[in-house]
């Protein structure tokens, strides 16, 4: 019963990634050179109203912050960031998306999602090697956050949760503006 409401919830997102059009990589491509925004609108919009429900939650105190984890900063976060957005841009998917276009049983992506694996298990080959590197030196002190979760240092000049509703509303304001077509 443990696994019930993530398997769920994945299931929806992957649904909602089809029904958007992110699994087809020629639309991820398209948003990516500017050409169709739609992509790009719905990502804005569901990053705008995510962020609206958790600083609001968090503000009402419906959302535990205990619950919140940041990720931590590190040069190799940077890095491993960099290789993502080329695979992205390269491939027209990334882990959510190609999860979910494999599952429509687009054979593109189950390789991509093999290849993900395999990177994933190259890290763990190289890991002990690497590890007491530089990749692994934080930047900007480490886990920084915008609203304050009582592990991390806040980094904003407001409150916050006040700041993150403010960008959250931001979001949605420019997912309404942005147009379908920009070249």
């Amino acid at each position: 019963m443990t696994y019930a409401l993530p398997i769920l919830l994945g299931l929806l997102f992957g649904f909602a990634l089809n029904r958007v059009g992110a699994t087809n990589p020629q639309n991820i491509i398209n948003m990516l050179r500017l050409r169709d925004t739609f992509l790009m609108k719905a990502i804005m919009l569901g990053i705008g109203i995510a962020a609206v429900l958790l600083f609001g939650g968090l503000m009402a105190g419906l959302v535990d912050p205990s619950h919140i984890s940041i990720k931590k900063a590190y040069w190799g976060v940077m890095l491993g960031g960099a290789l993502l957005g080329t695979g992205f841009a390269l491939a027209g998917y990334c882990p959510g998306t190609g999860l979910a276009a494999a599952a429509t049983g687009r054979k593109d992506a189950v390789i991509f999602v093999i290849g993900g694996l395999l990177g994933a298990f190259a890290y763990t080959l190289i890991y002990g090697a690497i590890k007491d590197t530089s990749l692994f030196d934080k930047v900007l002190g480490g886990a920084v956050t915008l609203a304050d979760t009582g592990n991390e240092k806040s980094t904003a000049l407001m409150d916050g949760q006040w700041l993150g509703l403010v960008v959250g509303a931001a979001f949605i304001a420019i997912a309404t503006l942005i147009p379908r077509k920009i070249l």
